[in-house]
This record gives C-alpha cells, structure tokens and sequence, in this order.
C-alpha cells in the first residue's frame, strides 16, 4: 500500500508539472523550459521503484515528472556503450545465477581496488542482451526482477525522443562516463564512443537536451575539446563524519585520473575557490555530494553515533542538520551550475529534521538556490519542487490552476 500511496502521489506531481512545462533549462519559455530547478532522474528517476537503468525505470521517471534521465555507461567487449552504474555486473543484474556465464566471474583491479564479479567488458552485446536487471538495494523491493533487459545508449536515446514527442515537452538524458581512466586502460575509451553516437542522434551541440559527466577531471577537459555540451564536474566522498564533517579515505578521496597522474589534492579541493575556478576551465558546473551543500552530524555516545530512534539501527535517520555551506554560492558566482545527488525518499535516509517527510529535504534544498537536483524518487522531487514555486514565485499559483504555465502558454 506505500508504494501505490506513492505512485498515486507522484502521478498527481506529474500531472501538476506537465501543466507547468517543467521540462528543461529554467525559464518556461515556450521552447518548453520549465521553471525551477531541474530534477534529474538518478538512475532512471523511477529507480525507486524498479530496477535502475532500464528503460521502464527511465519511463517510470519521465511519468513522475523527470526532466532528464541519467544512464551511467560502461562498455561491452565489442564497443557498445550499456546503462549500468557499474562496469561489475554482479549487483544490478542476475549474471550470477546464469550458468552458461559461471567462467566469466574474475577479479580486476578498479580504480586500484580489486573486485571480484562480472564485468561488462568481458560480454558482447548480445551477450549482455541475455541478462536481466535486478534490484541492488536490499531496502527496496524485488518483484521486478529478472524481467527487464539492460539497454544500450542508442535505446535509451531513442526511448527518450520518443517519450518528449509523446509528452509534448522537452526531456533530456544526463549520461555519466563510469571509471573512465579503466576504461581507457582496457582500449575501451568512453568519450569518442559516446560523442559519435550522439552526434548520429543530432545531440552533440549547445541546447541539445544533454549534459555530460563525470567523477575524474582529465576526461571533462579532453571532452571539452571536443562538444560545446555542457559539462559537470562530479564531487565525491566517502561517508560523512560523526561531527558532520567530510570523510575523504580512499578510493572516495580524489578523482582516480589524479592518483594515475601522481596529481596531489581531495575532492574537495574542487569546492575552494581555486578548484571552482578551474572547474570553469573546463565545465558549466558542479554536481556535488549533497552533504557538501548541508551536512548533518549524530549525538555521540561512548564514542560512537546513538540511535535516537531507538529503532535498534543508527543512519541518517539519527542525524540533525548543521547549517549550509555557501558552496551554492561561490559556484554561482564562477558561473557554475550546482546539481547535488543523491535523493532518496526512505526513513533511514532523511536527517531527524525532516520528520519523515522527503519533500522538506527538497524544498530545503532548492530554497538553498541549487540548479537541478538528482533523485531517485523523480515524483517527490517533483512534488516539492511545484511547492517550492507556489510559496515563491508570486504568478506560478495563478498560471499553473488556468493551465498557462506550460511550454505553449505563459501569460
């Protein structure tokens, strides 16, 4: 019953953005902008509810009023360019359970960790077309797996073109280029293989519907070069501190093409002043850890977080907001976008302060003045985000009940 409360809930939000034309850029233009931040599908945008990175997760997404959604790409043996979040298949699809690929589990050294499992690189297509996807979060549901395929680039581009004529509103795709510097290291280079193919899709020039991203630096500067699309620069970390400060401990310290290049410095080098600046070098923004933006610490007790719920676990839940950084801030005045990730609507994942409720998390969140925001949960983001322009923009209530806010319509 949650998850038919929340479907319901989020077709309700859908249906409330696409009166409003919340589709992309920010200005609800009638080339079929929205206003308000952007949300972007993470992993599909219906990825709390099914399997991630498939194209019924990316339907489910655009359903609930995502305005782009993100495939992470690895490639297969031959070349083909897959939505999955991880080169190691192991997690996201039922490979393990297949006999006929038992020989292919092995250990790589990724990004100087090893890991032992499937990995995409050693399947062609076809091979890969065999696999089913699955749900890796233990916390979520699993009726769904086993049944839908794991879609190449080319798929997803096509299913979203589609969806935008269906709509009658402009989605886009967010690509990330997973573990590029590997990649590169196995002659499987990510950059040219997806430039091609969104130059054959029309996608590759200024005011296309995408944006490209990405953890390490070295491929952002090389795809600059390259497309006038706009760049992010992802900012990672390894877990957030009991005080509230950032845990940066390896592999989650640095981008991996710095420790290939003996580059010293921290993700958060990327957020000085210094580090925005060079950001701009090369990117039109940042896509930050949200902790970054506004960090929450625990009550210690005998050394250790204390669960406040007394539910017998200690997460997020048990965790009180400190007050924000001015990241948003100091990005915007270099010019910088800000798209933080990840957002999730489960209890355990939401601060004590947002009393159980995911959409004061959001509405927090754009009140902080970020450009887009990354979420699992497209229907709560998109929920909040009508909120957020009713208690803000003085038009938005008038326009959005006479059905003029939409791409068409702006009076």
């Amino acid at each position: 019953m949650k998850i038919t409360h929340r479907l319901r809930a989020g077709m309700l939000a859908c249906a409330l953005a696409a009166s409003a034309g919340l589709a992309f850029g920010h200005d609800d233009g009638n080339d079929g902008s929205p206003r308000g931040p952007l949300v972007i599908g993470h992993r599909g945008g219906g990825s709390g509810y099914l399997p991630e990175h498939t194209l019924e997760a990316y339907a489910l997404g655009i359903e609930l009023g995502a305005d782009f959604v993100e495939p992470d790409l690895v490639a297969t043996k031959d070349g083909h360019l897959i939505a999955r979040h991880e080169p190691n298949l192991i997690n996201t699809t039922n490979v393990k359970d297949l006999p006929q690929f038992a020989a292919r589990k092995r250990t790589v050294m990724l990004d100087g960790v090893p890991e032992t499992g499937f990995f995409a690189s050693d399947f062609t297509l076809a091979e890969i077309k065999q696999l089913r996807a699955v749900q890796p979060l233990p916390e979520r549901g699993t009726a769904f797996d086993g049944q839908f395929q794991i879609p190449t680039l080319v798929e997803v581009i096509e299913f979203v073109k589609r969806k935008s004529a269906e709509k009658d509103r402009r989605i886009g795709i967010y690509p990330e280029t997973k573990h590029p510097t590997w990649h590169q290291s196995i002659g499987l280079a990510l950059e040219d293989r997806l430039l091609r193919i969104l130059t054959r899709a029309g996608w590759n020039h200024r005011g296309a519907p995408v944006f490209i991203q990405s953890f390490e630096t070295a491929n952002l500067r090389y795809l600059r070069t390259r497309t006038e699309l706009p760049l992010i620069q992802l900012v990672d970390a390894d877990d957030v501190n009991p005080d509230g400060s950032i845990s940066l401990v390896k592999p989650f310290d640095k981008p991996y093409d710095w420790v290939v290049s003996g580059r010293s410095g921290l993700f958060s080098d990327l957020l000085t002043p210094a580090g925005l600046a060079e950001v701009k070098s090369y990117a039109d923004g940042i896509g930050p850890w949200k902790p970054y933006i506004r960090s929450s610490a625990c009550t210690i007790v005998a050394g250790a977080c204390s669960d406040i719920n007394g539910d017998g676990k200690v997460n997020d839940a048990d965790r009180h907001l400190l007050p924000p950084t001015d990241l948003v801030q100091r990005a915007h005045a270099q010019g910088l976008l800000v798209h933080p990730y990840t957002f999730r609507s489960e209890q355990r994942r939401l601060a004590a302060d947002y009393a159980g409720n995911p959409a004061a998390e959001y509405l927090m969140f754009y009140e902080l003045g970020v450009d887009g925001l990354f979420s699992d949960f497209a229907d709560d983001a998109g929920a909040a985000r009508v909120q957020f322009l009713l208690k803000t923009d003085p038009d938005y209530g008038r326009c959005l009940v006479k059905g003029q806010c939409g791409p068409r319509g702006r009076r």
